[in-house]
C-alpha cells in the first residue's frame, strides 16, 4: 500500500535555498504542528524536523537546541497574540464597548484560533516544565492585556455607570475567551468559532447588558 503524501516521515526534505527567516518560519510553524499533535514533553527535534521537511541538524543550526526552539516558539506565540489585540484595538472606535468588543473578537481571529494554536498554547498552559518558561516569556505581555483590559472597563465605569469592580471584570473577560478557546480544543465535535464568539458575547452583555 503505498504511503500518505502528508506522512512527515516520509515527506522530502525541503530545499535548502531558502532565506534564514523564512527558514526559521517553516520551523516554528512545523513545531506548533508537533506541539498540538505530540504535546510539550514528547515533542523532539526530529519530530520537528520530520514535520517542516529539513534536517535534524539544520533546526539546530537555526535554534541551537530543543529548549531555545520551544522558547522561540512561545515567543513567536506571544508576540502574535499581542499584536493581534493590538491591532483590533488600533481599529475599533474610542468607546469603551466597542473595544472590549474588539478585544473578545480579536481572540478569535482565522490567524489566531487555529486548532494547531489553541492545542500550542494548551501545551505550554498544561505542562509543568513549562510554567517559569511561560511566565518569564509572556508575563510582560500578559500583564500588557490585563492592564488594558482592567483600563477599559473602568471607563466603561465612569462613563456609562456601572459599578464593577474593573480588575474583576477584566479578569472575567480574559477568563471567558481562554475558557471557550480550552472547549475549542478539547471538545469532541466541538462548536463553530462564530458559536465561540456568541458565547463570549453573551458573557460579556451580562456584565454590561445596556452598551454590549
Amino acid at each position: 500500500m503505498p504511503l500518505s503524501a502528508k506522512d512527515p516521515d516520509t515527506e522530502p526534505l525541503a530545499p535548502r535555498t531558502l532565506d534564514r527567516s523564512t527558514r526559521r518560519s517553516q520551523v516554528i510553524e512545523a513545531t506548533i504542528e508537533c506541539l498540538a499533535e505530540r504535546g510539550f514533553s514528547r515533542t523532539t527535534v526530529t519530530d520537528v524536523a520530520r514535520r517542516a521537511g529539513i534536517s535534524h541538524g539544520l533546526v539546530l543550526f537555526h535554534f541551537q537546541s530543543k529548549d531555545n526552539l520551544l522558547a522561540e516558539v512561545l515567543d513567536f506565540l506571544a508576540d502574535e497574540y499581542q499584536s493581534n489585540w493590538q491591532e483590533a484595538l488600533a481599529t475599533a472606535s474610542d468607546a469603551p464597548e466597542a473595544q472590549i468588543i474588539a478585544m473578545l473578537k480579536a481572540d478569535f481571529a482565522p490567524a489566531i484560533c487555529t486548532p494547531a494554536r489553541l492545542a500550542a498554547w494548551c501545551a505550554y498552559w498544561g505542562e509543568s516544565q513549562s510554567r517559569p518558561l511561560y511566565q518569564s516569556r509572556c508575563g510582560a505581555n500578559d500583564a500588557l492585556h490585563d492592564a488594558t483590559l482592567v483600563g477599559i472597563c473602568s471607563q466603561m465605569n465612569a462613563l456609562h455607570g456601572y459599578g464593577h469592580n474593573p480588575d474583576r471584570a477584566a479578569r472575567l473577560l480574559r477568563i471567558m475567551t481562554e475558557g471557550v478557546w480550552l472547549d475549542l480544543m478539547s471538545l469532541e465535535g466541538s462548536y463553530s468559532v462564530e458559536e465561540a464568539i456568541e458565547t463570549v458575547m453573551l458573557g460579556a452583555r451580562a456584565l454590561y447588558p445596556r452598551h454590549i
